[in-house]
């Protein structure tokens, strides 16, 4: 067997023991995350440029994946590639991958938990597109995986790079008359756009709709208050507000982290609403200059040890500001003004730069 090999199986069965109901032990995910780290910085020059500091692999900023391809394979081997948002392709992070199944592995086993843990099946509707339209996004890519999943009935409501209100109008009355649940799914920018289309309109959704929103609140044009949107977002579709959960995704990252509240809605006991953070995941806050965990609840910049990303590079440094809630994170937006000084310095390593 394969090193490749034996680091896929190893994360396969951490992930499959969790959907089984099993319990993961946190020292074997760390074993891991350091074994994938030594393989992958044998395979990618520009992680194994970076310094070890502390007890940890070093963790490469997501700066990098705009400047330069991180991948332990070659071009040739892509089975697909993702594209970060952005105005233009220099500022788009690229995500090379040699197989998604360990994605959908992960993707699969996360939703299952967190958006869908009494359901096997429910209507879904997309304010987004789907994956044909953009095939670069990941997150289409997993919306349309969901729909082949757990999709009784999906109708996606985006259509040639906007919202069809009509459709999605159309969509809600069915689902409000049928009195059946539903689950939309989208950008919260996509249900911005919404609250700006329907007007007056407003729905009672069947008990067990809900609703998952990803992405930040800042557009091109205005910035929106995520508890307003909330609010709004409750208020229109008649959907109390834990049943409305936020999604955490990067296209450097092939997990995702989702909000707590749904869950704790069905099963208990409620907390404060935080980001649940999978068994085969680490997500930790860290020192903006020395990039090293801070203590308890202080707030410092995300660091994500994600094990399912296993032909990039797993241990991903972000920019986005982040404290530990009971057994949960939050993230509170991005860091403000520059790239913290030890992203910095961790992205001038890896690139190379003097």
């Amino acid at each position: 067997m394969s090193r490749r090999s034996d680091l896929k199986s190893r994360i396969e069965a951490m992930i499959v023991r969790f959907e089984r109901g099993g319990e993961v032990d946190p020292k074997h995910r760390d074993a891991l995350i350091e074994d994938l780290a030594t393989w992958q910085a044998s395979r990618i020059p520009g992680y194994s440029r970076l310094q070890r500091q502390g007890d940890w692999p070093p963790a490469l900023p997501t700066d990098v994946f705009r400047f330069r391809r991180v991948a332990a394979h070659t071009k040739e081997q892509d089975v697909r590639v993702f594209l970060s948002s952005g105005t233009t392709s220099s500022e788009r992070s690229v995500h090379a991958y040699e197989d998604l199944s360990l994605y959908d592995l992960a993707a699969r086993a996360a939703a299952r938990r967190m958006l869908f843990p009494d359901v096997d099946q429910i209507r879904l509707l997309m304010l987004a597109p789907h994956e044909k339209e953009a095939p670069d996004s990941s997150l289409e890519y997993m919306l349309t995986r969901f729909a082949e999943w757990f999709g009784a009935e999906c109708i996606w409501a985006w259509r040639q790079g906007e919202l069809d209100l009509d459709l999605l109008t159309d969509a809600l009355g069915r689902a409000e008359a049928a009195r059946e649940p539903i689950a939309l799914l989208g950008t919260s920018f996509a249900f911005v756009h919404a609250e700006d289309g329907l007007g007056q309109r407003r729905f009672e959704l069947a008990p067990g709709s809900r609703v998952m929103q990803t992405g930040g609140y800042k557009g091109r044009s205005r910035e929106v208050d995520s508890e307003v949107l909330l609010e709004a977002i409750s208020d229109r579709y008649g959907i109390s507000a834990p049943w409305i959960i936020n999604e955490f995704g990067a296209t450097e990252l092939s997990s995702q982290l989702y909000e707590t509240a749904l869950r704790e809605a069905i099963h208990g006991p409620a907390g404060p609403r935080r980001l649940w953070v999978p068994p085969w995941v680490r997500a930790t806050p860290v020192d903006p200059d020395t990039l090293r965990p801070v203590e308890g609840d202080t707030v410092g910049i995300l660091r994500i040890d994600d094990t399912a990303n296993l032909d990039s590079v797993c241990c991903i440094q972000t920019a986005d500001l982040a404290q530990r809630v009971g057994d949960g994170i939050v993230v509170l937006g991005r860091a403000p003004g520059a790239t913290p000084r030890g992203c910095s310095l961790a992205a001038d390593q890896a690139l190379g730069a003097r």
